[in-house]
């Protein structure tokens, strides 16, 4: 018996956007794993907000001037208002406060700190009526108990600046994320590079404000190597890939990445960075990689 053709279709759609999904799953997972380390790098030859403000006008005004260029229209003036907010929120705030913090505490401790981002997202979605489901709480309090147990000692204890970037920008991340379901947004990829124009000023006027330049004498062939590495695939590949999964699944899932990039980012801080965690960081970590599994078994 023959499978009618418009049946055929829907099958072959469901399947391609499965692979997709996963896709963009393991783009978040190693690509964003491995940009912490690329930051500490960066931030050899420039200031933070300076940094991120470079990457994210070189890597916006390409994606945007592609895209355009492809025929992708551009953003109306109401979708220029949600790009506004969450372009402000996930990486003038959320990205700043990573890069700021990696001042003072390693590039795989601050992986694992950002891992409360999901118990946000999961507190704010609650906000809106999307309550998490039972396996998801379970998992959200795991993690939860790992994120407390990271914060009893090691450097982020003892660098109380980094501590406070990190608490502040999973919270901003987590809203970021939240608010925009639902919203009257451009199609995914044109969002992304919406998002980066807009930080791009937010974070240059942050630069202003912090009074810490933005080129330091420092900078080499691997700062300047780095800040193009994260242009590219931290920003055009990676965010694009979020923003993809903000549209296509749950927030819990879409926001996984935040359990996995630890292991990553410590194997990266390990083994080209130098770095390493202390017993109970990894302890921490090990509680928090739990926490995702439940999140994501079913899926």
């Amino acid at each position: 018996m023959s499978i009618p053709l418009t049946d055929a279709h829907a099958v072959d759609t469901a399947r391609r956007e499965r692979w997709l999904i996963l896709a963009a799953l393991l783009s978040l997972y190693i690509v964003w794993g491995s940009t912490y380390l690329a930051i500490k790098w960066a931030l050899v030859g420039f200031s933070p907000f300076a940094m991120a403000a470079i990457r994210f006008a070189a890597a916006g005004g390409m994606f945007y001037a592609w895209l355009r260029w492809r025929g992708t229209a551009a953003p109306t003036r109401a979708q220029w208002k949600n790009m506004l907010v969450m372009g402000s929120l996930l990486l003038g705030i959320g990205n700043g406060g990573v890069c700021y913090a990696e001042q003072y505490v390693g590039s795989g401790l601050t992986a694992v700190a950002i891992a409360s981002m999901p118990l946000w997202a999961a507190m704010f979605g609650a906000m809106y009526g999307r309550w998490p489901t039972r396996r998801e709480s379970v998992g959200l309090a795991i993690g939860f108990v790992g994120v407390i147990l990271l914060n009893l000692g090691g450097d982020l204890a003892a660098n109380p600046l980094g501590a406070i970037a990190l608490l502040i920008s999973p919270v901003a991340w987590a809203f970021g994320s939240v608010w925009s379901r639902g919203r009257d947004l451009p199609a995914p990829m044109m969002s992304t590079a919406a998002q980066m124009l807009i930080a791009a000023p937010v974070l240059a006027l942050m630069t202003v404000i912090h009074g810490d330049g933005w080129i330091r004498p420092g900078i080499d062939a691997m700062a300047v190597g780095a800040l193009v590495y994260l242009a590219v695939f931290g920003s055009i590949i990676g965010f694009g890939a979020y923003v993809y999964l903000l549209d296509k699944v749950r927030p819990a899932i879409a926001t996984s990445y935040a359990y996995v990039n630890p292991p990553i980012a410590v194997l990266f801080g390990v083994m080209l960075g130098g770095e390493f965690l202390h017993r109970l960081d990894l302890i921490a970590m090990a509680i928090i990689l739990a926490g995702v599994v439940l999140i994501t078994w079913k899926r």
